[in-house]
């Protein structure tokens, strides 16, 4: 399905090797990927967790190799929200072996999508509240004599 608003739905707008087509948020995911990821889950879950504890969740897990069994489920919550396909495999087998990567492919999704996970969800619900706002056209003063 096509739409002329951005991205189809049904396709990944990056592959999962395209961490470099996003240098800031790759760096950023390569050093500290709680915190992309508690970006992406704030913005998957619409404001239902925030940024800091999705990022300290996934950090303890990480701590002891478990991570991945946290983040995978937003990976599946995303590809539900813009109809995207299970590829290059399952969900829970990207996050296993490829986490950093996949974490950095979520992000760009949100960004092609036109949410910018950096700002919060409170941020790009603000953005697209401003864009949905109807402004009175200007109507020029009516000719006295």
């Amino acid at each position: 399905m096509n739409n002329n608003n951005g991205p189809p739905t049904g396709a990944w707008t990056t592959g999962l090797c395209g961490c470099f087509e996003d240098l800031g948020s790759c760096c950023l995911t390569c050093c500290c990927p709680c915190i992309t990821f508690g970006q992406n889950a704030e913005v998957v879950e619409k404001g239902r967790s925030s940024c800091a504890s999705a990022g300290l969740i996934f950090c303890a897990l990480s701590s002891c190799g478990l991570g991945w069994l946290y983040s995978y489920t937003y990976r599946s919550k995303l590809r539900g929200i813009y109809s995207l396909p299970e590829e290059p495999c399952i969900d829970l087998c990207v996050h296993c072996w490829c986490s950093c990567c996949a974490i950095s492919q979520e992000y760009r999704e949100l960004k092609n999508r036109g949410v910018d996970p950096s700002i919060g969800w409170s941020g790009n619900e603000e953005k697209m509240n401003r864009a949905n706002e109807t402004v009175p056209p200007n109507v020029a003063p009516a000719m006295t004599r």
